[in-house]
């Protein structure tokens, strides 16, 4: 078992898995509860994606707006680069820069997620 290489185009295809979408919804929740932002996911595995974007676009902008510097230790946190960034950007073009770093965070999380799991299956 090879470690899945995740890029935008293949997200979707990761996000299928009830227990994925819970992990990862679960270390989205925890990385922003480091920082006191509370990111609630309701269950629904169907919307999970839309779901969770909504939210991370509605607290991107509030931190853009009263604390930047959170934002930016969020991204350290779940370890987001401009690089990222930018290749996101190029991949979904219809997106804003908000939810351009919405989605990454998404992303970057499922990355761990799948690692986990992936090492844990090592042992």
């Amino acid at each position: 078992m090879n470690l899945p290489h995740i890029q935008n185009d293949n997200l979707a295809e990761f996000l299928k898995k009830e227990d994925v979408i819970r992990e990862t919804a679960a270390q989205i929740m925890k990385d922003f509860a480091l920082f006191g932002i509370q990111i609630l996911f309701s269950g629904k595995i169907e919307s999970a994606y839309d779901e969770l974007l909504e939210q991370l676009v509605s607290q991107i902008n509030i931190l853009l707006e009263n604390d930047d510097k959170i934002l930016l230790s969020v991204l350290y946190q779940v370890d987001i680069s401009e690089k990222d960034l930018r290749k996101t950007k190029l991949d979904f073009p219809n997106y804003d820069q908000v939810e351009v770093i919405a989605h990454q965070i998404i992303a970057r999380d499922l990355k761990k997620v799948l690692s986990r799991r992936y090492f844990k299956s090592k042992r």
